[in-house]
């Protein structure tokens, strides 16, 4: 079961301003290894739990975590500036 960790900074931070929605100029991306690992329904599962919650608080930090027990790693969402893209990725990709 995966289980969304906290976030690092305050909800009412100003840097908590990212929304997780992919648009044609940031797109979501997820790495093989994420996928391999977490396969794409539990990767899209999550993206759709960050957004609901950045609808919930405003906006939240640009990097999130997801944990579950049964597995080696970490699943990470990382939310670029503009320009850039959203990534599901996991620490060890970075």
């Amino acid at each position: 079961m995966m289980k969304h960790l906290p976030q690092e900074i305050a909800f009412d931070d100003q840097k908590s301003n990212c929304t997780f929605s992919p648009t044609a100029t940031k797109p979501f991306v997820a790495t093989r290894a994420a996928i391999e690992m977490y396969g794409f329904g539990i990767i899209i599962h999550c993206l759709l739990q960050l957004q609901a919650k950045a609808r919930r608080h405003g906006g939240l930090d640009y990097l999130q975590e997801f944990e579950d027990p049964c597995k080696p790693e970490k699943l990470w969402f990382i939310e670029d500036d503009e320009g850039g893209a959203i990534t599901a990725l996991l620490p060890s990709d970075y």
